[in-house]
């Protein structure tokens, strides 16, 4: 099995996004073969990126991985719906409002990798994770609803979704109000145990 696994790059004046620190670091489930590939947190850029590496590599799934603010633990996506509306800039300034994804999309589409089988893995590996309802309405949102538009077009077969972790700990030091992390390393192990239900 060939796994796409995708991180984004810092954004929203951060020096760090805890996704990509992620993503170097995740070891290969056995039996898998891993692609690794950082994401610009630029609305359109970002599923460019995802779909030229789809193509060149032809994964089996396709497992996308953004940071959220405020969450205390990972959380596997079950849908991502088609509109753009963004509280802050992307790290091109683009900021569109209440624009589709795809005019000529589904209203949402639901994650194919098996969630809640993520979720129950992720706990078993004593790290916290929830199933989460929502990706958003920013690029994490925009890149799993462009995964899944392109995967029902082009790559029928291939397992796709999205997994937001929390900030890490040296994040939450220098921000004015508290927010939950978790360490880089629980990060890490969780996204490992989510890989190895997908064999």
């Amino acid at each position: 099995m060939k796994i796409l696994l995708t991180g984004f790059d810092p954004f929203g004046g951060e020096s760090v996004n805890p996704a990509l620190e992620a993503v170097k670091l995740v070891k290969a489930p056995v039996g898998a073969e891993l692609v690794r590939l950082e994401v610009p947190t630029v609305f359109g850029r970002s599923v460019a990126t995802v779909l030229e590496a789809m193509r060149l590599h032809r994964p089996d799934a396709v497992v996308c991985v953004g940071q959220a603010a405020g969450r205390g633990e990972i959380t596997p996506e079950r849908v991502a719906i088609n509109i753009k509306d963004a509280s802050i800039p992307d790290n091109e300034g683009n900021q569109p409002c209440d624009e589709p994804v795809y005019p000529d999309g589904d209203g949402a589409y639901f994650s194919t990798l098996p969630v809640k089988a993520m979720v129950e893995a992720i706990r078993a590996a004593g790290i916290p994770a929830a199933l989460s309802n929502t990706a958003g309405t920013f690029v994490c949102n925009q890149l799993m609803y462009g995964l899944l538009y392109h995967i029902g077009r082009e790559f029928p077969g291939t397992a796709g979704g999205f997994i937001h972790v929390p900030c890490i700990p040296e994040q939450a030091a220098r921000m004015e109000k508290p927010v939950p992390s978790l360490p880089l390393p629980e990060i890490v192990r969780g996204i490992e145990a989510a890989l190895s239900v997908l064999l």
